[in-house]
Formats: C-alpha cells, sequence, structure tokens
C-alpha cells in the first residue's frame, strides 16, 4: 500500500491546545507565502526527531520542555501523547478485528477542483501536502477506495483527534437522548449539583449540546487574561507550580465559570461545554467518557486498537479533545455515523441519534458566530452540519482534523493531519471543495 507559534506556559499540558477548531476562524494563514516549513521541509522523519538512541541533541521533544506542541515539532508529537502526558484507554476489547473491504481506486489523485477564494484548479493529490496531511482514507459504499499516510503516521499508528473528540462525546450524548436516557431538556444543575451556583446550572443539556451556553469564557490565547489559561493550569496533570491555588481538576474548574449573556441565544464555540456534558454523561451512565466509548462503540465496530485519552491529574478524561486513535478505527465510527447506528446488520444505537444530528442546531445562532467557510451551517450533537445540497455534515479538529461524512455519496473521509495553523479556517478553502469534488467523482462512477 503506496504512502502517498506560540508561547505557553511550562505548567500547561500543550494537548490543550487541540480545543479551538474555532481559533483563527476570520483569517487564512498562506503558510507558504509566509516563509513557512512545507509538509515535506517539516516531515518529522526528514528533520530527524526522537531518532536514534539516545535522540540526537537537539531533536529530543519530551517533558518537561513545554515546545512540544509548537511547529515544526507538533508534527511528530501528534502521533505520540500518550508518551508525553499520562493517558486512559479506550479499549477495542479481546475480539477480531472487522476486516474492511477495499477497492482502491488510484483515479482519485487525479480529480481536480478550485479552492475557495482562488482562481487555479488543484489536484486531490496535491491537496495532501497542501494541508499536512498525516494519515486519510475514504470510505464509499462502505468500501475503501482510498487510503494514505505520511509523516508521523502508519498503518499501525495512532494520531490526535483533537477537537473530532467532541464529536465522540456530543455522539454518546446524542445516543442517550434517542434511548431517553438522558432529558435534553433537563437543567445541567439537575442532573450535577455540583454545578447548580456555576453559569452550567441553569444550561439546559441541549444547550450543551448545540454550545448555545452563556458563559464568561474566552479561548483567545493572544489574552493573557483569558479564561483558557485558568482551564488549563487546571486541566494540567503535571505538578503545580508553588504557590499555585487554583482549580486542580476538570471537574473543579467547570464549578468556577461564570455566565455572561442568555443560554439558547448565540453559538459559541467553547471547549468547556464539551467538558460538562462528558461530566454529565458519566453521571447519568456511571461510567466515564472513556469506558461508555469503548463499551458502546470502539468494542462494538471491529476496532483494530485501543484508542486512548489525556487525562487531568486525577484521571478524568479530557472530553473535549483527548482522544488519539488509528485512521481506520476513526473510519469504522464515520460509517457508523453515515449508517445511522448499524454495523454489520446490527443496530448498535437508536437511528434518531444521527438524525437529530443530521437535523443540524440553530442556523441563526450559528451564523451570529461568523464562520466564513461554513455560510449556512449550525452545530449539534457537537457536530457540524453544513447544510449544502449533499446534507454533508462534519467532527473536525484544528490542525487539519476530520470526520466529513456526505450521505448523498455514501461517502466517510477521515483526515489526520498537522497543518502548522491551528484553526481551520487555514484549510478550509483546500478542504472544502476538495471533499465536494471527490464526493461528486464517486457519485458519477457509483453503479
Amino acid at each position: 500500500m503506496p504512502r502517498l507559534i506560540r508561547r505557553f506556559n511550562s505548567v500547561f499540558p500543550l494537548a490543550l491546545h487541540a480545543i479551538l477548531v474555532g481559533w483563527a476562524s476570520s483569517a487564512v494563514a498562506h503558510t507558504h507565502d509566509s516563509g513557512m516549513l512545507s509538509a515535506e521541509e517539516s516531515d518529522p522523519n526528514r528533520l530527524g526527531w526522537m531518532q536514534g538512541f539516545p535522540p540526537v541533541s537537539g531533536r529530543v521533544i519530551g517533558q518537561p520542555d513545554s515546545n512540544y506542541f509548537s511547529f515544526p515539532k507538533m508534527r511528530w508529537t501528534v502521533c505520540h501523547f500518550r508518551e508525553l502526558l499520562p493517558t486512559k484507554q479506550v479499549s477495542r476489547g479481546l475480539g477480531s478485528p472487522s476486516p474492511l473491504t477495499y477497492a482502491l481506486d488510484d483515479a482519485i489523485n487525479g480529480v481536480m477542483f478550485t479552492p475557495l477564494d482562488g482562481s487555479e484548479p488543484m489536484s486531490w493529490q496535491a491537496s495532501l501536502n497542501e494541508n499536512y496531511t498525516d494519515g486519510l482514507l475514504i470510505l464509499h459504499q462502505g468500501q475503501v477506495v482510498y487510503e494514505y499516510y505520511a509523516g508521523c503516521l502508519d498503518e499501525a499508528g495512532q494520531h490526535g483527534a483533537m477537537s473530532v473528540t467532541k464529536s465522540m462525546t456530543g455522539l454518546l450524548g446524542e445516543i442517550l437522548v434517542a434511548e431517553g436516557a438522558l432529558d435534553e431538556q433537563a437543567l445541567v444543575g439537575d442532573i450535577l449539583p455540583e454545578l447548580v451556583n456555576s453559569a452550567f446550572g441553569n444550561a439546559t443539556v441541549q444547550q450543551l449540546l448545540e454550545m448555545t451556553t452563556g458563559l464568561a469564557y474566552s479561548e483567545d490565547y493572544s489574552d493573557p487574561n483569558a479564561e483558557i489559561w485558568a482551564y488549563n493550569a487546571a486541566a494540567s496533570p503535571l505538578p503545580k507550580p508553588e504557590g499555585y491555588s487554583g482549580p486542580r481538576t476538570y471537574y473543579e474548574y467547570l464549578a468556577t465559570v461564570q455566565p455572561e449573556g442568555e443560554h439558547g441565544q448565540v453559538f459559541g464555540y467553547k471547549t468547556i461545554n464539551t467538558d460538562a456534558l462528558g461530566w454529565v454523561i458519566a453521571r447519568t451512565t456511571g461510567e466515564s467518557v472513556t469506558s461508555l466509548l469503548s463499551s458502546r462503540i470502539w468494542q462494538r465496530i471491529g476496532a483494530e486498537q485501543d484508542g486512548y485519552f489525556t487525562v487531568d491529574s486525577i484521571g478524568t478524561p479530557f472530553a473535549g479533545g483527548g482522544l488519539s486513535a488509528g485512521l481506520r478505527d476513526m473510519a469504522r465510527v464515520g460509517q457508523l455515523v453515515l449508517s445511522e447506528g448499524v454495523v454489520d446488520g446490527e443496530r448498535l444505537f437508536p437511528a434518531a441519534a444521527i438524525e437529530r444530528i443530521r437535523q443540524g442546531g440553530d442556523r441563526q445562532a450559528f451564523a451570529a458566530a461568523g464562520y466564513r467557510y461554513l455560510p449556512g451551517g449550525s452545530y449539534r450533537g457537537m457536530w457540524w452540519s453544513l447544510h449544502n445540497d449533499h446534507g454533508a455534515f462534519a467532527a473536525r479538529g484544528v490542525h487539519g482534523q476530520t470526520i466529513y461524512i456526505d450521505p448523498t455519496a455514501e461517502m466517510v473521509i477521515v483526515r489526520f493531519a498537522s497543518h502548522p495553523v491551528a484553526g481551520n479556517a487555514a484549510n478550509d478553502p483546500t478542504s472544502l471543495p476538495a471533499y465536494q469534488a471527490v464526493a461528486e467523482y464517486l457519485l458519477e462512477k457509483a453503479p
């Protein structure tokens, strides 16, 4: 099979940088024009990161260094989070993996499209390096038609899913709602009395799922007073500095969040919504997000590998961005979602869970957030709905992670990447039209 920056305080785990799928959403960074190393130039194997026993001086990435998620080091780090931070397993169980069927189509490399805001056509193959792709797999009608690995990733590797993690947590939430185990109109404070006096206390579960909560919380890393810094400090599993007196876990931090504005009015992409949802899920089911994702999804899709989550100092999984997994297993999840809960003829959860995600959230509330490349979109169940002609929807994470589902074309695209710019506005102008072009190509060739 062919193989087709910022400053952070050293006490903070940089994996938390992965929460910012919406960060820099209004501007596109042209990495090549700015002199940034290209995908080929920044390939971690070419640069020699962590090679040798011990690794060569000047090519070491590890603790207590605080810059392991800076570019180009992060192109190695995205495949090695568990070597830098404590983690919790998402077990695949003891059964045999479910084999994938292959019908590889090399012609996909030649599919052409025009980037948004661009005038010159680009090929699918050229877009892979343009977006610093580490791995990409396309399923069409349940068969693998394209598979690609580069950089730090190979068939046996695992890669950080970043905020695609949110969509796994959201999927679990929507399953519980569809099964009647969780009331989406219930107040968070009624489920979690610990949060009754926080901004979450009078928010509904649905408002968490759609991120329309009114929270005094900023994820602007350029602001030294932004709440993200206190959140990062609380979430860090590493020893706190002398004199630290703030929250020490996700649970403790969430209880400190103050209100700002009204719930249900405006979409605001804030990772703490997902961590609150993860807590709601755990309290409702008696299982952590890692355990529930294992029992309800990972063990039942025939996954090839365990996944894992980064955790805080007491082992709480980072529900908003901590998952790492294999490319093929993420594709299996995407196919499960496309099939509305059915795998190998067995229904794992009600179709209503996916129907609600596909329906999307409040488009007017979403429009107010100003996502330039997602006009007419919405957000529900921690998934992004494009509301385009194909009814496409996606899980999205910083630096280019995605599970893109096109029901009309019966297509799932899963991508792992390590783009030097966090916000998806840096790769959306290339990625979104490329995905649409492949979908149209597959529709044309379908029997």
